[in-house]
């Protein structure tokens, strides 16, 4: 039973969506909450209209599928980028964390999770396909494998280099400065950083 007491269903209500967000209790709901109400109206109209605007307007590249304001983004349109190498990360935020490492001139591929079973994730769920007809453009001559060194990440990785083994590619990782178990959005930028530098062939880090 909720034994929260709000003196106004207006603010048990935005309480109740805050308390949606991942990560945020009902308490640090209400602070949030609170913290807004005292805000001048305009600046909350601002707040809130960024929300609705990123959610109706946020586009994915048509190439690497990073989030991106255009149809193809950024990293992708700069003439100043390797585009024969390719680092496949799960998400976004791997694409910003290697980014700020500023150890990496190439282009991504993002593809929007990793195999996980136990959630219901399979290959056929992530951008694996697309990934495949980008190296098939034969414009390709690398292909970084940046997933979490976790059990769902090396299985992605498998699977991907299962599927590249046989096509004119190299395919490498990163270098085990990254921790086993480790999220790759959690690890230090210089490591980060020392672990794609020093990437591995593929073939050499399994069973490592």
């Amino acid at each position: 039973m909720n034994i929260d007491k709000y003196p106004s269903r207006l603010l048990e209500n935005a309480v109740n969506e805050f308390s949606k967000l991942p990560g945020i209790g009902r308490k640090s709901a209400l602070r949030l909450v609170l913290h807004l109400l005292r805000q001048d109206v305009e600046d909350v109209t601002v707040f809130g209209n960024s929300l609705i605007q990123l959610r109706s307007e946020i586009q994915h590249c048509k190439v690497c599928h990073n989030i991106s304001d255009t149809e193809t983004c950024q990293i992708c349109a700069n003439p100043a980028r390797n585009e024969s190498v390719i680092c496949v990360v799960e998400n976004i935020r791997d694409v910003m964390s290697i980014e700020n490492t500023q150890q990496f001139n190439g282009l991504y591929h993002v593809l929007g999770g990793i195999i996980s079973p136990m959630d219901g994730i399979g290959p056929s769920d992530l951008e694996i396909e697309s990934l495949i007809n980008r190296v098939d453009s034969g414009k390709i001559i690398e292909v970084i494998l940046a997933l979490s060194t976790t059990m769902e990440g090396d299985t992605t990785n498998f699977y991907i280099f299962r599927k590249l083994k046989d096509k004119n590619v190299k395919v490498s990782t990163l270098a085990r400065g990254v921790s086993i178990g480790d999220e790759l959005e959690y690890t230090d930028e210089i490591t980060l950083g020392r672990s794609l530098t020093n990437r591995v062939p593929y073939e050499s880090s399994v069973g490592k």
